[in-house]
């Protein structure tokens, strides 16, 4: 546990520098914000095609490994979704109860899964990634806007739109076409592709810090405790049964379970305040499951190295 925790500290030192410039008006808030679109638009998509366009992609029984990631991520959102309605939440708790019981933060898992596996750990992350991202965001706007309809129709129509906007799921379908077409490491694309990937994990860990924002811890302590229990116990809990009865061999079991320690990403809170959720909840739920992260990254996956032997 000790060895993981020394590998992975770098990463949680750098969300600690995004947040320390952040407050600290360093250089401004106009600049976090920008970066912001840069890794999200440009950065990320950048590492995702490249990454999958030159993917092996019968190197890893994918089966095993997309259905405990699935597993893993659907048990989570039920135990919040369920759970939020038995507590009685009102409509925008339980909205931000479920998406903090079920997102992650794919920026930090990647991070992770570098720091830990190198470039095969990398790609296998990416591959998750691959596997969750659009599932997770229909799944998620869905349910939310079951809990907060009002104009539904329209809701729907406009992440629709969205989400065949979304720069990392266009990225993710480019570097699958180009995998099947055999056209993974093409001169120039691949290297230019290659550049912007290498700064995406670094600049993408200092706006995670960045956009923690501790004032809004000040919330109710039920719904944060019942999401992080779903997101952090739940999740890499479930994920694990599936990896045992389905294993993916060492290191994809390995990554997987990263992801299921991983906190709620960032993107949450922006979807909370975009469709009405608890936003000033959700914030809280990040700001603590990125604290516990700390703990629970690397308990989790000791204790899961030692319950599936890798």
């Amino acid at each position: 546990m000790i060895g993981i925790a020394l590998a992975i500290a770098p990463i949680f030192l750098m969300i600690l520098l995004g947040y320390g410039l952040r407050r600290g008006g360093i250089p401004s808030a106009e600049f976090w914000n920008l970066n912001d679109r840069l890794v999200y638009w440009v950065l990320m998509p950048a590492l995702f095609f490249r990454q999958i366009s030159t993917a092996d992609l019968g190197a890893e029984p994918l089966g095993p490994y997309a259905t405990a990631l699935c597993a893993g991520f659907f048990a989570a959102t039920a135990f919040g979704f369920f759970g939020a309605r038995a507590a009685g939440y009102t409509p925008q708790v339980a909205s931000s109860v479920v998406q903090g019981a079920a997102r992650f933060n794919t920026f930090v898992a990647l991070a992770i899964a570098e720091a830990l596996h190198g470039a095969p750990g990398l790609q296998l992350a990416v591959l998750a990634a691959a596997l969750l991202v659009p599932v997770v965001n229909v799944t998620i706007v869905t349910l939310l806007t079951m809990m907060l309809r009002e104009d539904g129709s329209n809701v729907v129509l406009a992440t629709l739109r969205d989400l065949v906007r979304n720069p990392l799921i266009l990225s993710i379908a480019a570097g699958l076409v180009a995998n099947f077409a055999g056209l993974g490491g093409l001169p120039v694309v691949d290297e230019t592709a290659g550049l912007l990937g290498a700064a995406a994990l670094p600049v993408m860990l200092l706006c995670v810090g960045a956009n923690l924002k501790v004032r809004g811890m000040r919330t109710a302590l039920g719904p944060v405790a019942w999401a992080s229990v779903g997101k952090l116990a739940v999740f890499p809990v479930v994920m694990a049964l599936s990896l045992a009865l389905f294993p993916p061999g060492a290191m994809a079991a390995e990554v997987a379970l990263i992801y299921g320690a991983l906190p709620t990403g960032v993107a949450a809170y922006t979807l909370a305040r975009a469709m009405g959720g608890d936003a000033p909840l959700m914030a809280a739920i990040i700001t603590v499951q990125t604290g516990l992260a700390f703990v629970t990254i690397p308990l989790t996956l000791t204790l899961g190295g030692w319950l599936l032997g890798f």
